[in-house]
C-alpha cells in the first residue's frame, strides 16, 4: 500500500442514516479525484453500538454524540450497498472500526485500510485487534504526547503493520492558534521510514493550511465531507463538493510551488542571471604577455559574451592579447594561473559537511581526518574517501564519507578487521565475491585478508567500527596505487578548518 498522495474522504455519520445520501456523497468525491487525477479513498466509521454503548448510558450522564451516532445508525446491509459503490467509482476503502466487533466486520468486508481514531490511539485491546488484521493502518495523533506517539510506533513495528502517521488536532472546527503544523515537520524527522499526512478539521473555506502542510512535507490528507439537502446541515468542519474541489486543487497548486527539493538550475535562471552580473574590465591598455594587477581592472555591467564575471576574478591573469581602455577580460584572451591541486578537496570539504549535517553527525573540535586520492588530487570526486578518525586505540571508530560518485579502489588490510554500517545515503561494498547494496542501518563486516572496495551512487556517510587502526595495512589491488607512497594517495589534517588543506 502506497499512502504517499492519497486523499481519503471522511463519510463519518454525514450520510445521515439514508443510504441515497451516502451513495451522492460517494459519487461527488469521486467525480472530483477523476478531474483533479488525484488518489482517492471514502472513509467509513464502524461502531456495533448494540455493545458499543452502554444500556444505562442515559441515565450514567449525557453524552452528545450518542444520540446522533443512534440517529444515523445503518446495518451491515446498508453499509455493503456504500462499499460496493466505492468500489463501482474505483475509490479505495478505508474504514474507523471503534470496537472489536466492527473490526472483523471491516475485515470480512474487505476494506483496503483501516484507520486508528485519535481516540482509540490507546486503546490497547482495540490496537491489539486492529493490528491482527494485517491490513494497511493509518494512525491518528490527536491529543498524544509524543512519548505516546513513540509508543503506538513500536507498537506497530514490532507486530510487522504497514502504518503511516496522521498529525491531528482533536478540535472540532481547528482554532488558527492550535494547528501546529510544524509537527508534521518533527514527526517525519522523528519516523523518517513512515509516510506523515495530515487529518483536517478546519472550517472548510480556509486554503492556507494545506499549502502549508505540503510545504512541510505531509504526503497524505484526510478531510470529513459531506452534501447538503433539504432538512440535511453540515457541521462546521465538514466540506461540500465545491469546497473539497478547491482544497484539492490548493493542494496541486502546493505541490506545484513547491517543487523538487534539490532542483536542477535552468538554463533560463542561469541567463537571468548573468544579464545581472558584473563583467572585469581594464582601466588602461594591458600589453600582450602581461599578468594583470587588481589596480589595473574594475567591475562593471554588462557582462560581455564571453566575458569573465567580477566572480571570476584572481591574481595572476596573464594577458594573451593585447587589450584596451575598457575593454572586457574574455576568457580566450587570457591565461588562468595554475590552481593549487589540493583546491578540489577545499571545495570538497564544503559538501563532506552538508551530508554529515544531513545525516545528523556531529564532530567535536578534536578529530584527525585524512582525504584519500588513489589516483591524484585532481580527481579525488571520482576516486577517493574522507575518512574522520574520531578514536584510534585497541577499538577505532571512523566516519567515512562518499561524496555522490565516488568510488574507493579494492584493497584488503592485513591486520584490521572492520564493519561498516550505513548512517545515511546509499553505499554498494563489493566483500570478496559478494556485492551488497546498503542503506541507512545496514552493516557489514569485513575480515583481514579479505578483498573489499566501495562506491556510493547518491553520496553516504557511514561508520567504520574495527581494530587499531596501523598506517601502512593496506594492501590495494592495482599496481599504479599499490606503488604509490603513502603520502602520495593521502592528505591528512588535524582538522580541516581554513588553513590546513
Amino acid at each position: 500500500m502506497k499512502f504517499p498522495g492519497l486523499f481519503i474522504f471522511d463519510l463519518a455519520n454525514n450520510h445521515q442514516g439514508q443510504v441515497e445520501h451516502g451513495l451522492r456523497i460517494i459519487r461527488e468525491m469521486a467525480q472530483i479525484t477523476r478531474r483533479h487525477g488525484v488518489r482517492g479513498a471514502i472513509k467509513f466509521q464502524f461502531r456495533n453500538l448494540e455493545t458499543f454503548i452502554h444500556p444505562n448510558w442515559e441515565r450514567m450522564g449525557g453524552n452528545k454524540h450518542i444520540p446522533r451516532f443512534q440517529q444515523t445508525r445503518l446495518d451491515g446491509q446498508q453499509f455493503q450497498r456504500l462499499y460496493e459503490e466505492v468500489r463501482s467509482e474505483k475509490l479505495l476503502a478505508v474504514c474507523t472500526p471503534f470496537d472489536e466487533v466492527s473490526v472483523d466486520q471491516a475485515d470480512r468486508m474487505g476494506f483496503d485500510i483501516l484507520k486508528v481514531a485519535s481516540c482509540s490511539a490507546q486503546d490497547w485491546p482495540l490496537l491489539e485487534k486492529i493490528s491482527s488484521t494485517g491490513k494497511p493502518l493509518i494512525v491518528s495523533t490527536g491529543g498524544l504526547q509524543i512519548q505516546e506517539i513513540d509508543e503506538l510506533v513500536s507498537f506497530f513495528e514490532h507486530r510487522g503493520n504497514i502504518f503511516g502517521l496522521m498529525h491531528c488536532v482533536s478540535l472540532y472546527p481547528i482554532p488558527p492558534h492550535e494547528f501546529h503544523l510544524k509537527k508534521i515537520q518533527f514527526l517525519k524527522s522523528r519516523y523518517p521510514n513512515l509516510c506523515i499526512g495530515w487529518s483536517t478539521h478546519e472550517v472548510p473555506d480556509m486554503r492556507e493550511p494545506i499549502t502549508v502542510a505540503v510545504a512541510l512535507g505531509a504526503e497524505m490528507f484526510e478531510k470529513h465531507v459531506g452534501v447538503r439537502a433539504p432538512r440535511i446541515d453540515l457541521n462546521a468542519y465538514s466540506a461540500e463538493p465545491g469546497q473539497v474541489e478547491a482544497w484539492i486543487q490548493v493542494y496541486l497548486n502546493a505541490k506545484t510551488i513547491c517543487g523538487a527539493s534539490n532542483p536542477r538550475v535552468t538554463e533560463q535562471e542561469k541567463s537571468s542571471l548573468a544579464s545581472l552580473a558584473r563583467g572585469i574590465y581594464v582601466k588602461s591598455e594591458i600589453a600582450a604577455g602581461e599578468v594583470i594587477r587588481r589596480s589595473e581592472v574594475y567591475f562593471a555591467m554588462p557582462l560581455a559574451a564571453e566575458g569573465l564575471t567580477s566572480g571570476d576574478w584572481q591574481e595572476g591573469l596573464l594577458a594573451i592579447n593585447r587589450i584596451t581602455r575598457d575593454q572586457p577580460l574574455l576568457r580566450p584572451s587570457v591565461v588562468q594561473p595554475q590552481e593549487n591541486p589540493k583546491k578540489v578537496l577545499k571545495h570538497a570539504v564544503h559538501e563532506i559537511k552538508a551530508l554529515l549535517n544531513m545525516a545528523k553527525v556531529a564532530l567535536n573540535a578534536e578529530f584527525e581526518t585524512e582525504f584519500s586520492h588513489h589516483e591524484g588530487v585532481k580527481n579525488f570526486r571520482r576516486t577517493g574517501t574522507t575518512m574522520i578518525t574520531c578514536v584510534n586505540r585497541e577499538y577505532c571508530k571512523k566516519i567515512l564519507v562518499q561524496l555522490p560518485g565516488q568510488a574507493h579502489p579494492s584493497h584488503f588490510h592485513r591486520l584490521k578487521e572492520e564493519t561498516f554500517r550505513v548512517l545515511a545515503g546509499d553505499l554498494t561494498l563489493r566483500v570478496g565475491e559478494q556485492v551488497k547494496t546498503l542503506g541507512p542501518g545496514d552493516q557489514c563486516l569485513v575480515m583481514p585478508g579479505v578483498w573489499h572496495d566501495f562506491r556510493s551512487d547518491n553520496g553516504c556517510v557511514f561508520e567504520e567500527i574495527s581494530t587499531t587502526h596501523h598506517g601502512n595495512d593496506s594492501v590495494y589491488l592495482e599496481n599504479t596505487i599499490a606503488e604509490q607512497k603513502p603520502e602520495m594517495r593521502k592528505t591528512k589534517v588535524k582538522h580541516w578548518g581554513r588553513f590546513e588543506i
